[in-house]
């Protein structure tokens, strides 16, 4: 019973991976793929993908109220880039910023909003793809490959002065600063979203009805901020790579 009911954790060591109890797994090739997080990973981007196509494909002058709520976003999310990195330079991660943000939320919220406990599986029970720790850490990974790829492509080779800055003493924290970052990013958005839908479903199963409801506003409300905290981190360390450590 008790081997049933607890949440058992894999070690790991940085990119090897944690099991939160049971998953679908698909086989492809020699590797095991998590099922469930890859059907709602694909439910989230299509109804994404369907919100953008359908609230821009027509544009009007004085604009609908669809077309008003996708400017609100835009301009949201421009101002989260534009403060981060800068006047100049952030269109050009606009769309990361983006798409990391929104991917995030639309996630966050799925394993919020959908009961997903009465969709059956031959095996594992369907989730936020946030709920698992594979994805907050490919997501953070994403963003480190972005602020080194941002530093690099202005700074060259210069962009490593920024290790020995303001003196060589510093050199092993700036490269540990470095592996932190991903870390950081990737557990504090797996360690939130997962507390939110084990609390969910503890209430669940103790009041059926009542309780859970203002604990799931609450969710949705820090699922938000998880999704704000992660995009705008991943701004900031962009906007950090791109700054002229090569010039000093």
């Amino acid at each position: 019973m008790l081997q049933q009911n607890s949440y058992s954790f894999t070690s790991f060591i940085f990119f090897s991976s944690v099991e939160v109890g049971k998953h679908l797994y698909w086989k492809i090739g020699n590797y095991d793929v998590h099922g469930q997080v890859f059907i709602v990973s694909w439910m989230v981007i299509s109804l994404l993908l369907i919100l953008a196509f359908v609230g821009t494909r027509d544009l009007e002058r004085i604009p609908s109220k669809l077309q008003n709520f996708m400017e609100f976003i835009l301009e949201f999310l421009q101002d989260i880039a534009k403060n981060q990195i800068g006047e100049h330079e952030y269109r050009a991660w606009l769309p990361y910023i983006s798409t990391i943000f929104l991917f995030i939320l639309g996630s966050n919220w799925a394993g919020a909003l959908i009961p997903w406990k009465l969709i059956s599986l031959p095996e594992g029970e369907l989730a936020a793809p946030t709920n698992d720790i594979n994805t907050t850490v490919a997501l953070s990974l994403l963003t480190s490959l972005a602020y080194f790829y941002a530093g690099l492509s202005k700074n060259g080779l210069g962009y490593f002065l920024r290790y020995v800055e303001p003196t060589p003493v510093l050199l092993p924290i700036n490269i540990l600063e470095d592996f932190t970052k991903p870390l950081s990013l990737s557990f504090r958005l797996f360690g939130n979203i997962l507390a939110d839908e084990l609390v969910v479903s503890v209430f669940t199963l103790l009041v059926p009805i009542f309780i859970p409801l203002p604990v799931m506003i609450l969710g949705l409300f820090a699922s938000s901020i998880q999704a704000l905290i992660f995009s705008t981190l991943s701004a900031a360390y962009i906007g950090e790579a791109l700054e002229g450590h090569g010039e000093h």
